[in-house]
């Protein structure tokens, strides 16, 4: 199918269905005409007036049912997803009792192209995946539609790349923060200046809205299939349409609490209720991007800590009382492009230190909790080699590890001896990045360029990797369930969530309902099973995803 050829189709069916008060469930098959019975197509089900979104996906029979717990009575709109097709009917269900059901048929749209993922575009466009990689870069502030939907000539692409090379990357093209400049981190090029002429020639032929554009084949993702049909994803949608869900963890009482990557709040979300609330953190350096990025639990849980980025510290928020305090970097040890992004109190209970970063400085801090003033480590280095880390995972005697997302290594730092240490990955341009370490000392990482899980064992140095099924994952986190059986990965680009099973080393690959852009995953095991939470970044809600095998 040629993309030029395609023509706009939408992909959404609202159905209206009161749910009985006995059998609070629905359930139906998924049928096209192309297929028959279809397998894979995500079912979601939101009930007028809820911020609340529930998905199932059809198995090999193209039948779906919502678990009974998950719907309470009321009438539903429900949303489809499935690459290719839309909704023919029927369009509304009417239930009085007992269960609803949903006989769901879609059609073969003519335009496939809005339903794409980043990852599918980027499988689309011609051209070698390291050459295509420098896209990457452009999907955290915004979807790869609005490249190659853009109209821009060659000369007008240039200007592009040095304009957004001056954003933070706290920005959305709503919300665009520009970097101040003079500082070590002021440019932060999309784009290599070597490569400038080359790209933006790409960009202009590759353009879907450009008439004289070239023509090439859409690849697509296949639909889930067997287990990754076996899974329920729960959404919840926060209330300032703005907001940037960056990381997102659970407390002892079931209470999601996340990292706002635009604005200087720290929401709390009862999955329960539904209900929100913004805690705002102190505006440090009132002149610089806001928005934070990194937050972590003490190890009794009571308090939050928060990088604040470009404000140049960290907060602690009692999750009890609210009360926050702030640690901000000594004055002296600032540029003005200082990101203390990663802070970590982990196991602070070993020595009462604090751990910390600085991406533009590379230096490492740490935090006395008894005194509340910083210590300068300076930059880790070992011989010739250097390492900071986009992500601080400690591990039980706090030992910090680092992992060099500009490169192919990872560190660690002994919080003793102040010795440093540094590994390369198997592969080259990597880019690790962040991760956690099992009860078995174990690091997991985010292989963020080589489309994989790695995995560090520091007893015997060894180091492994597990590649994702899909094309153009790109990792941005890992985390491990406590024992290391299981360890859970979301991708930035192509809307899949990623468990792996450590034991067998199949990974399953889950499909999230809309287009996601993941950046911290959490894993609760409270409950027994291990569930997924993550932020959807760009999409302004909260996501729990439960494996129900």
């Amino acid at each position: 199918m040629k993309l030029k050829t395609l023509l706009l189709a939408t992909s959404v069916l609202t159905v209206a269905g009161l749910v009985g008060a006995e059998a609070q469930t629905l359930s139906g098959q998924v049928s096209s005409t192309e297929e028959g019975m279809m397998e894979g197509v995500l079912v979601s089900a939101k009930k007028e007036g809820s911020t609340v979104t529930t998905t199932v996906v059809s198995n090999d029979k193209g039948q779906f049912s919502f678990p009974a717990s998950k719907l309470d009575p009321g009438k539903y709109n429900i949303t489809i997803r499935a690459i290719g097709y839309s909704l023919v009917g029927p369009k509304t269900v009417d239930v009085s009792s007992g269960s609803a059901t949903a006989e769901i048929k879609l059609a073969k749209v003519r335009n496939i192209v809005p339903q794409l993922s980043n990852g599918e575009l980027m499988l689309s466009a011609p051209g070698t995946d390291q050459f295509k990689g420098f896209l990457l870069d452009c999907q955290g502030c915004h979807t790869l539609q609005r490249i190659f939907n853009a109209t821009h000539d060659a000369a007008e692409w240039e200007q592009v790349f040095t304009r957004m090379g001056r954003y933070a990357p706290e920005s959305t093209p709503i919300h665009p923060q520009l970097i101040v400049q003079g500082g070590l981190r002021s440019e932060r090029p999309r784009v290599a200046a070597n490569m400038m002429k080359q790209a933006s020639e790409y960009l202009e032929k590759i353009s879907l809205a450009n008439p004289g554009g070239m023509e090439y084949e859409i690849k697509i993702l296949p639909r889930p299939k067997g287990k990754a049909t076996k899974v329920v994803i729960t959404e919840w949608d926060l209330p300032r349409k703005e907001a940037l869900p960056h990381d997102v963890i659970l407390d002892a009482d079931g209470h999601a609490w996340y990292t706002d990557f635009g604005a200087q709040f720290v929401g709390e979300l009862d999955p329960k209720t539904g209900k929100v609330v913004d805690h705002a953190i102190p505006l440090l350096r009132a002149d610089q991007p806001k928005g934070s990025l990194n937050i972590e639990p003490e190890p009794q849980g009571d308090n939050l800590w928060v990088g604040l980025s470009y404000q140049g510290g960290a907060v602690k928020i009692n999750r009890k009382t609210k009360e926050v305090t702030a640690y901000p970097l000594n004055v002296e040890w600032l540029d003005i492009t200082t990101q203390t992004n990663m802070v970590t109190p982990t196991h602070m209970n070993v020595d009462n230190k604090i751990w910390m970063t600085d991406t533009a400085t590379r230096n490492l801090y740490r935090l006395d909790a008894t005194t509340g003033k910083w210590e300068n480590l300076g930059v880790s280095k070992v011989a010739d080699r250097q390492i900071s880390g986009y992500g601080l995972p400690t591990d039980k005697n706090n030992n910090v590890y680092m992992m060099e997302f500009g490169g192919n290594s990872i560190g660690r730092r002994d919080a003793k001896t102040g010795e440093v240490k540094i590994w390369s990955t198997p592969n080259q341009r990597t880019r690790p990045r962040r991760g956690r370490l099992d009860d078995q000392g174990r690091l997991w990482f985010a292989e963020y360029a080589a489309n994989s899980i790695g995995m560090f064992d520091p007893a015997t140095e060894r180091m492994k990797e597990y590649r994702l099924p899909n094309a153009w994952g790109n990792p941005y986190d890992v985390a491990p369930t406590k024992s290391g059986d299981v360890v859970w990965t979301g991708s930035m680009s192509n809307d899949y969530v990623s468990r792996l099973d450590t034991k067998t080393e199949e990974i399953t690959e889950y499909l999230l309902p809309r287009m996601s852009n993941i950046r911290r995953v959490f894993v609760d095991e409270t409950s027994g099973r291990p569930v997924l939470w993550i932020g959807n970044n760009l999409g302004a809600s909260i996501v729990k995803v439960e494996p129900t095998e």
